[in-house]
């Protein structure tokens, strides 16, 4: 679908993350489309600028006059020091070095391609025991019933969390990332202020047990209770907030990319019967799925200098929306990209971001997307939607609550 000229025109004049239309959440890629030709760097009402070209995300990316760092947007909107403000200002994603550094470094070796290869048995052991709940059946909810339930059960294990205490996650997730929305209401930052304040209570007790077993620091959690970098340690703050980062960002991006990439497949049927006869087309596949469907439509940064971008001189202490999923549909990048080309090369995408803040659990979601999305379209033949699917409502993360599929044979 593309915007007749005089609506998109418009659409970009009135365009404000403040006040977004139910049509951009449902689906946003028409709209990025208008903005990028008439008002590629948009001023919005409160003074911060929405990019939407692929050129000017990768100066945001590229450029070091930029910070991550949010306590002076967080403060006025969560409150300072309630659960919502100490968790995002405290985690590794909204944070700039030295504590950024400090945190990434514990997690990097944890996230290596050869530590990660070695979960590849269980992520497959995994997809396969989801898929044999529901094969008799031949229906399932993709998101409920397996793309969600993987990469739960990859990073709990990962983190050393019991697997009789996992069942809250998908809510807590939900909430904590949900309060990240352009606007969010009294109801959306009570359940993030609450959903941060059990999770938080949940991990001062399994890192209070963890620390009593000092022998069991193998896996990520050890890591980050024992670990040290220059001879320092992490608050007890910092472990709690980044564990919780970790067991939301492991399993949001994990879900999202497999939803949205079977959902395009099944929009595009000649590219799902193309990689079912090629299987070595699913990592290409997989990227193409992260770059047409980003899980992650948007990301944020602050101005520390004045600085040239798309022509525009900027200022100082501005503030910058990256359009992600905008950049990712960038036709000055991508060849056709409103096209879902599971063989697309090259496929330089930014789901995962770019430079010092690049998503620590790419290689990881790549992984589960690829084992996941290759065994269900193996096993299971004509595959299709059986019902209404459902959005989530979401302008920064895009996925699915609800996406009902079946199968032939």
């Amino acid at each position: 679908m593309e915007l007749a000229e005089d609506e998109a025109r418009a659409f970009a004049q009135r365009f404000d993350l403040a006040r977004l239309e139910p049509e951009f959440l449902d689906n946003p890629f028409p709209y990025y489309h208008a903005l990028r030709r008439f008002a590629p760097l948009k001023r919005l009402a409160d003074g911060s600028v929405f990019l939407s070209r692929y050129a000017d995300v990768g100066v945001c990316y590229r450029d070091p006059h930029m910070s991550s760092d949010k306590k002076a947007e967080f403060g006025p909107k969560f409150g300072v020091g309630s659960p919502l403000y100490r968790h995002h200002t405290t985690s590794l994603v909204f944070n700039d070095p030295p504590l950024h550094t400090r945190v990434r470094k514990l997690l990097a070796a944890a996230f290596t391609p050869r530590a990660l290869a070695s979960l590849q048995p269980r992520i497959a052991a995994v997809v396969d025991d989801l898929l044999d709940r529901h094969a008799a059946q031949r229906r399932m909810d993709l998101v409920e019933d397996f793309a969600f339930r993987l990469p739960v059960e990859v990073i709990c294990d990962m983190l050393g969390v019991p697997a009789g205490d996992r069942a809250p996650f998908r809510r807590y997730s939900l909430a904590i990332l949900g309060a990240l929305e352009p606007v969010v209401g009294p109801e959306r930052q009570a359940a993030g202020n609450a959903a941060v304040a059990e999770f938080s209570a949940y991990l001062d007790g399994l890192i209070a047990e963890r620390r009593k077993r000092p022998a069991d620091d193998r896996d990520v959690l050890g890591t980050l209770i024992h670990g040290e970098v220059d001879g320092e340690r992490l608050s007890h703050e910092e472990l709690v907030q980044n564990c919780i980062f970790l067991l939301n960002a492991g399993h949001e991006t994990t879900t999202n990319l497999i939803g949205n990439t079977v959902d395009a497949l099944l929009r595009f049927p000649d590219e799902l019967r193309r990689v079912k006869g090629d299987p070595a087309l699913l990592k290409s596949c997989v990227e193409e799925g992260l770059r047409f469907e980003s899980s992650n439509q948007l990301g944020n940064r602050r101005l520390t200098a004045d600085l040239d971008i798309g022509g525009e001189r900027l200022a100082a202490g501005t503030y910058l929306h990256i359009g992600i999923g905008a950049a990712n549909r960038d036709p000055a990048q991508f060849f056709d990209p409103d096209r879902f080309d599971a063989g697309r090369e090259p496929n330089r995408h930014f789901a995962f971001g770019s430079g010092v803040h690049m998503c620590l659990g790419a290689v990881l979601a790549r992984l589960e997307g690829t084992i996941a999305i290759g065994r269900l379209i193996e096993r299971f033949d004509g595959l299709a939607r059986d019902g209404a699917f459902e959005r989530g409502g979401r302008a920064r993360f895009r996925g699915f609550n609800r996406y009902p599929i079946a199968w032939t044979t």
